[in-house]
């Protein structure tokens, strides 16, 4: 039976990625330290017979015997990794060190957990894995756009002067059951608002971009990445469909039956205009496409949260 590591599997996507490699018979490894991810996602996997939970920050080298080694741990929201913006670099460096260090020690296939902020701000849309991207290097978001670019950086020298076998995703926006309350991501925050019949923040006119992409289709994508040969990546992630925050707020209007108004607010320092997967790449080499729709999508998000709700109202 293969060993995964999956470090901040406690997370939003690192929760649904063990569950997963559960379901396929897989011996699951979560390592967490529960700075944004929640004991609640994986409570129900804590009695399964191949799931082990390690509460550890991946600053600090970690020894365990695996086979493969899905490297997610990182805060992945604003509001989450410029908190600690520091934690959020040694994380991306240091921790991404350890990890490629123990992929090197036990000869396990490794794959980062990357991100679209790679590309920053960018000048060329739809963005394919070969832009380099436009970033700002000393602004508030670069602790975690550079700090990723840097992890892309490791993996790649490790492949080329160690041989580790490496994975690079670009992770576009994901969306799905398990998102924090609290992350301030789009679809959680306008989620919440119109559940709780609040006004919906819009920043700027609501005009910027977004794909969005289905939680089951993106660890759908993870796992056939892992287990294909000779693609090091980086490949892109994410739904091609392009779509407006103002027409994401409309649809979650609807959706959820809310009368709540929407309200404008100024757009944040480096808040890209459009973002919008080229996907080509992975869709020739592992035959990999989005399936989720984003009304199904949504609905299914929209539940998860009044359940949610509730629960934190009784």
């Amino acid at each position: 039976m293969k060993r995964v590591l999956v470090t901040g599997g406690a997370g939003f996507l690192g929760s649904h990625l063990c569950e997963s490699l559960l379901e396929r018979g897989l011996e699951t490894i979560c390592v967490d330290n529960f700075f944004s991810g929640s004991k609640d996602n994986i409570r129900h996997l804590l009695s399964h017979p191949h799931f082990e939970l390690i509460r550890q920050d991946i600053i600090h080298p970690l020894f365990v015997e695996v086979d493969q080694i899905y490297h997610l741990a990182c805060p992945a929201s604003p509001i989450h990794y410029q908190y600690n913006a520091i934690k959020t670099v040694k994380t991306n460096v240091m921790g991404t060190i350890n990890m490629l260090g123990l992929a090197k020690r036990t000869k396990a296939r490794f794959l980062l957990a990357s991100t679209s902020e790679v590309y920053g701000n960018p000048e060329v849309h739809p963005q394919p894995e070969t832009y380099w991207g436009h970033v700002n290097p000393i602004g508030l978001r670069s602790c975690y756009d550079e700090g990723k670019r840097l992890a892309e950086t490791l993996a790649m020298d490790y492949h080329r002067q160690n041989k580790v076998d490496i994975k690079i995703v670009r992770i576009f926006n994901t969306y799905g059951p398990r998102m924090a309350l609290n992350d301030g991501r789009v679809v959680s925050n306008l989620v919440i608002q119109a559940l709780k019949r609040e006004p919906l923040t819009i920043y700027g006119d609501g005009l910027q971009t977004r794909s969005f992409c289905y939680v089951s289709d993106l660890i759908e994508g993870f796992i056939s990445i892992m287990d294909s040969d000779n693609i090091p990546g980086p490949l892109n992630l994410g739904n091609p469909e392009e779509r407006t925050i103002l027409e994401l707020a409309e649809i979650i209007l609807k959706l959820t039956q809310s009368s709540a108004t929407i309200e404008y607010k100024p757009l944040p320092s480096d808040d890209p205009i459009r973002r919008c997967p080229d996907i080509s790449s992975v869709k020739e080499k592992i035959n990999w496409m989005p399936k989720v729709g984003l009304e199904q999508g949504l609905q299914k998000t929209i539940d998860y949260f009044q359940e949610k709700l509730n629960l934190n109202n009784s």
